[in-house]
């Protein structure tokens, strides 16, 4: 059907055309086929259009309305605004589809809302809705055309590029507006007010009756439904198998690295290797623009200043001093210092010092008092006078009673140890005395005589650097040899071991043990010291002391090591005489300051055991004479005496 009838109050039927502006109140009817109209249906209808009662003003009223209504209906296509007249009172309201038109259509690159960079390597920015490239467009300034366009472009600063399309978009006065009070830390839309006042219901303040006194709803004291159905679907999901329960975790040994803290490229290794550059030193009284006048360089400091090297000076500038803080100018040693600064930070390495926390009383070695290592000689007992000069050398003989000295102009005396007198002349055997007269018609200075334990060789050294100045003697045979092929330095003194077949040669750095039954080198001692001057061998054989012109004293111990096992520095000047006691833990050291010093040396059995040295006591009384003191110590035989000689031409016995 094409519409319906309709009466109204005062008005005729007239035939309902519905407005093209807006949708229909009343959807219209589905049209139906003949075949599908019953005659009950028609019937309806058909009484309504026999109808013939209305007059025929009514139907004039009738054709005039129809003809205002196609006047109204073309009036929208004569060019007037697109405006409809409401229902409620005729407010007229603007048409909605007079701006038929979408942003997707506005948009001119179609590529979508997609990461612009994946395009940054291509000439093209994507692909349109045909998929065509949409290029990007040229840009080919150089930077003197950008700025000639800064210069002459009034707008160049309100201009920004978008990225999503390439093109270069002009910001209106709202938006520059809307960046500035971004960029000051407000709020975009500028009528908003942070600060609008608010009733603070809950406050400090108690209140008589509560703010809210609605009661509690009854399902706050029901258990919940809903959680009943849940809860009784995971039971049946659990029964059925299909949630199992957790199983507990297996606790799996944890095994850790020990040597993680050791390895460099791990990273408890990094962590603990790292290293904090150190801080720079703080400024001092010298760096301020107004130091103390004490602070100030005078004009002789200025100059010494200057004629000193970078390195040597204590400060690397000149302080000055400035009548206020605007008068400082700029530093000009600031980049240097910088650039001093990064040298010091990337070319010197930096490590980390383990600090050990260690007792001051630890360090010093647990040593006996002097008083529990008695007896050793204390007290000066006697002083032989007779010689004229210096005295180079003694000997005791092995019962004691008799002593022997020895003097630069190669005199010799044997005064008595007991009546302290000298005797006229020398005491020698005839087969000595022969032997020395045919020696030295061969040789030159004798410098050393040393005798082996049994009696029948003897050593002799003479001052010369050839191969003849070490020669062994046999006294029975009467007969001389020379054990070196060629010399291995300026030999110094030397001795035979006491108990063993091997003889000692020291020269100024080492002293060398030879085999003398096998003919070889045993041993070569290094004496760390520049300059050896005097040997002795303990009555054991395994220990061996040396002295220098350096002022030092080294202990050997030969089963230990040949570098020395303990350097004493006692004497203030250069040794010359060292000796040890046959019988009682001692040993004594000679030097030209004029001290006799005797350390208790005890040396034990066991071979874990290192030896106790403990100096004991110093010994003084001789004068100094042309800077030379004490030339030569010997211990006597049986008791802990001492016997020494100085260049101020006397022997002392010390007891």
């Amino acid at each position: 059907m094409s519409g319906f009838w309709a009466c109204g109050a005062g008005f005729g039927p007239h035939r309902y055309r519905p407005d093209p502006a807006r949708p229909p109140l009343v959807q219209p009817l589905e049209l139906q086929s003949d075949e599908e109209l019953t005659d009950s249906e028609e019937s309806v209808y058909s009484g309504l259009e026999d109808s013939g009662s209305d007059s025929t003003n009514s139907s004039d009223q009738e054709e005039e309305e129809d003809e205002e209504d196609e006047e109204e209906s073309e009036e929208p296509g004569n060019g007037a605004d697109p405006q409809v007249r409401s229902g409620d009172g005729g407010r007229l309201v603007p048409d909605e589809y007079e701006e038929d038109s979408s942003d997707e259509e506005d948009i001119r690159n179609t590529v979508g809302n997609i990461p612009m960079e994946w395009y940054q390597d291509f000439p093209h920015i994507g692909y349109d809705l045909e998929g065509k490239r949409i290029y990007k467009p040229i840009r080919n300034k150089d930077e003197l055309d950008k700025f000639l366009e800064k210069m002459e472009n009034p707008d160049y600063w309100r201009t920004v590029q978008d990225k999503m399309t390439g093109a270069d978009i002009k910001l209106t006065d709202e938006q520059v507006e809307l960046v500035h009070r971004l960029q000051r830390g407000q709020f975009g839309d500028v009528h908003f007010n942070p600060y609008e006042p608010a009733i603070d219901f809950f406050t400090h303040e108690v209140m008589i009756h509560p703010v809210t006194n609605r009661p509690a709803d009854k399902r706050s004291f029901i258990p919940s439904l809903v959680e009943k159905e849940k809860v009784s679907r995971l039971v049946h999901a659990i029964k059925m198998g299909w949630i199992k329960p957790r199983r507990p975790k297996e606790e799996t040994p944890t095994y850790y690295d020990l040597w993680a803290h050791e390895d460099p490229n791990s990273i408890l290794g990094r962590h603990k290797m790292h290293v904090p550059a150190p801080k720079m030193k703080l400024p001092g009284h010298e760096e301020s623009y107004n130091p103390p006048p004490e602070y100030l360089l005078s004009e002789e400091e200025k100059l010494a200043w200057e004629q000193q090297d970078p390195v040597d000076r204590r400060l690397s500038f000149i302080p000055q001093q400035f009548r206020c803080l605007r008068a400082v100018p700029a530093y000009p040693r600031f980049i240097h210092e910088r650039f001093e600064r990064c040298l010091d930070l990337y070319l010197c390495p930096r490590q980390r010092k383990m600090r050990v926390n260690v007792d001051p009383e630890d360090l010093i070695p647990k040593l006996p008092k002097p008083r529990d290592l008695q007896p050793f000689p204390t007290t000066q007992a006697l002083v032989y006078r007779g010689h004229s000069s210096l005295v180079r050398c003694i000997s005791v003989s092995p019962s004691g009673q008799w002593l022997a000295s020895g003097t630069a102009p190669l005199r010799a005396s044997h005064p008595n140890t007991l009546s302290a007198a000298p005797a006229p002349g020398l005491c020698t055997g005839d087969g000595l005395v022969v032997g020395l007269k045919n020696l030295s018609g061969l040789l030159q200075a004798l410098k050393q005589v040393t005798w082996h334990g049994k009696g029948d060789y003897f050593a002799t050294v003479v001052a010369d650097n050839s191969s003849m100045q070490v020669l062994i003697h046999q006294t029975s045979k009467r007969w001389s040899q020379n054990p070196f092929r060629k010399s291995k330095g300026l030999v110094q003194c030397v001795l035979f071991h006491p108990i063993r077949p091997y003889f000692f040669v020291a020269t100024q750095r080492y002293v060398r043990i030879y085999n003398l039954l096998k003919q070889e080198l045993t041993k070569k001692l290094m004496a760390n010291c520049k300059w050896v001057s005097s040997m002795a061998i303990h009555p054991a054989g395994d220990n061996v002391i040396c002295g220098s012109y350096d002022s030092k004293l080294a202990w050997f111990d030969l089963d230990l090591s040949t570098r020395p096992y303990q350097l004493l520095r006692h004497h203030r000047r250069a040794l010359r005489s060292v000796a040890f006691h046959k019988h009682y833990p001692l040993f004594a050291s000679g030097s030209d300051d004029g001290t006799v010093i005797v350390c208790h040396g005890m040396v034990y059995n066991d071979l874990l055991q290192n030896p106790l040295l403990v100096p004991v006591k110093v010994l003084k009384g001789h004068a100094l004479t042309m800077d030379l003191g004490v030339l030569d110590v010997v211990f006597h035989p049986t008791q802990p005496w001492v016997f020494s000689s100085g260049a101020d031409g006397t022997i002392r016995l010390y007891t």
